[in-house]
């Protein structure tokens, strides 16, 4: 279903620049200056990762922050590409990677959900049948001719949510998405993934809940400094990534 093959991805951070001519000068007859400005400013988010996904698994990852978790699932969803490697997929993905990214915050609700909907590549008459659902499901049904630049957060996660789920994916990526909105709202997010799950979707799904990790998935890949550190069972490494977290 999906094969993550030796990615690694570099990032020029731009740390040093040139603020002056004379800077510019000397920066450019000092090689060695160069140089270390060259390696100060690359960053490589992640490093050689691999890992295959089964059809109908539900893999989670796990890492500290920068550990490179968003970025591999921002590469394996297409939205970046990787530096060296590549990911073979099979299947249509939904990824719910930014909510909100889609949308034009001058357009009200309304207009969002069919802009949204063909970003997310439905048609006109798709979202015109499907409007009511989506709607009900946002329970934003007081604010559908409000801009959205006027939303707070998690109304604009609530709405986009509620228009990437309209439809069961083959392959579901979820970073962070469950811990949107209010407490109801978020109960209401993690049923519809389960049954999404439930029907045989591939699920990819980023948490810092290790709880809803260990609830959700079947196997977790720990990510440490954008290296793959293990991959196993749920609890065996949520358990372990959490005894070691708790130590530091």
């Amino acid at each position: 279903m999906i094969k993550v093959n030796n990615v690694s991805m570099k990032f020029n951070l731009g740390i040093e620049k040139n603020f002056s001519l004379k800077q510019f000068f000397i920066d450019t007859l000092s090689l060695k200056r160069k140089k270390n400005k060259k390696s100060k400013s690359e960053f490589w988010a992640l490093s050689d990762v691999s890992f295959e996904v089964e059809k109908g698994e539900v893999i989670g990852f796990v890492g500290s922050n920068g550990a490179g978790k968003s970025t591999l699932l921002k590469v394996i969803a297409g939205v970046m590409k990787p530096t060296k490697g590549n990911v073979e997929i099979c299947g249509n993905i939904c990824p719910m990677i930014e909510l909100g990214a889609g949308f034009d915050m001058d357009l009200t609700a309304r207009e969002n959900i069919f802009l949204n909907g063909a970003v997310l590549g439905y048609s006109k008459d798709f979202i015109e049948q499907k409007f009511d659902e989506i709607v009900s499901f946002s329970e934003l049904q007081d604010f559908l001719d409000v801009p959205v630049r006027n939303f707070s957060s998690g109304m604009v996660a609530r709405l986009a949510f509620s228009i990437a789920t309209i439809v069961d994916p083959e392959i579901l990526i979820v970073d962070e998405i469950l811990s949107v909105g209010d407490i109801a709202f978020q109960q209401k997010s993690e049923t519809k993934m389960r049954s999404m799950i439930g029907g045989g979707t591939t699920v990819l799904f980023v948490s810092h809940s290790l709880n809803q990790i260990k609830s959700l998935c079947d196997r977790v890949v720990w990510l440490d400094h954008g290296k793959i550190k293990k991959i196993g069972p749920s609890k065996e490494i949520c358990e372990e990534y959490e005894k070691t977290m708790l130590n530091n």
